[in-house]
């Protein structure tokens, strides 16, 4: 699939692809992935037009340092985007990160949205699952190669179960570049600096902007062994929005890879709904 290329209002060139010739939908993926995360989805939503970010820093797209890796930058980048490719308006799928930045735009430039689907994240986050971050963000795996990574997966990743070893694989391809000292991310080591920096900042109510996507057609998708987004908020966010497309996929923790049977499901319906 093509890497596409364009310049962000600060000069940055940053990438994405494009597939389809449905509606838009903006494909917003989680901290530290990018636009091949939603692989394993492409392939079920042929009838949508896909449009994939890599957020700066990530994947094809410049690196433009620490300070510039925040969620009101990336959501500027996905207006920036938009502007680009000549469209007024966009769904939005969002994974984790990406899912923040929908709640931001749909406070900010609700006019710009058809909808929303939240993956894995909600406006409470749970510091647990923010400390296994941490832990790892911004550091090269010490797995030596794909092969090594494969066979760590499973016991790194415990919110997951019965994954065979070709997702796994796929999934890892997808990050990471293997190289004769490694593996090593795609993406910049300063987005530990940009992270920890948001994780040492007084905790922000993101409840106002979850309720200023009044009006949106919207989906959550949760990871049942989630270990970032409660059974509570989640809980709590269908009781303000009882009219939000659910589901709950099992053996899955954050995030789940969006191929199966129960996200798929709550994926088409939501898509139903779109204008």
């Amino acid at each position: 699939m093509t890497l596409h290329h364009f310049t962000a209002r600060d000069g940055a060139r940053l990438a994405f692809r494009d597939e389809g010739a449905g509606r838009p939908v903006l494909c917003l993926a989680g901290l530290t992935r990018n636009s091949r995360d939603f692989d394993f989805l492409a392939p079920h939503l042929r009838d949508l037009r896909l449009i994939r970010p890599d957020y700066r820093g990530r994947g094809g797209s410049a690196r433009t340092g620490a300070a510039s890796y925040t969620v009101p930058q990336e959501a500027a980048d996905a207006l920036a985007l938009l502007d680009h490719l000549g469209l007024a308006r966009a769904a939005i799928i969002g994974t984790s990160r990406g899912g923040l930045i929908g709640l931001l735009l749909a406070a900010t430039a609700k006019d710009r949205l058809t909808g929303l689907c939240l993956v894995d994240i909600g406006p409470v986050i749970e510091r647990a699952g923010l400390d296994k971050i941490a832990g790892y963000v911004g550091r090269n795996p010490a797995a030596r190669s794909i092969d090594d990574l494969v066979a760590r997966l499973p016991a790194t990743m415990p919110g997951f179960a019965n994954v065979p070893d070709t997702r796994w694989r796929a999934f890892a391809e997808g990050l990471y570049d293997e190289t004769p000292e490694g593996l090593v991310n795609r993406y910049d080591p300063a987005l530990r600096e940009a992270f920890l920096a948001g994780l040492d900042a007084p905790p922000a109510d993101a409840w106002p902007l979850f309720d200023a996507c009044a009006g949106l057609p919207m989906a959550l998708i949760r990871g049942a062994n989630s270990d970032l987004l409660s059974s509570a908020t989640a809980a709590e966010m269908r009781r303000r929005r009882p009219d939000m497309v659910f589901a709950e996929v099992p053996d899955r923790g954050h995030v789940p890879f969006l191929d199966e049977p129960a996200a798929l499901a709550a994926i088409h319906a939501w898509a139903e709904r779109l204008p």
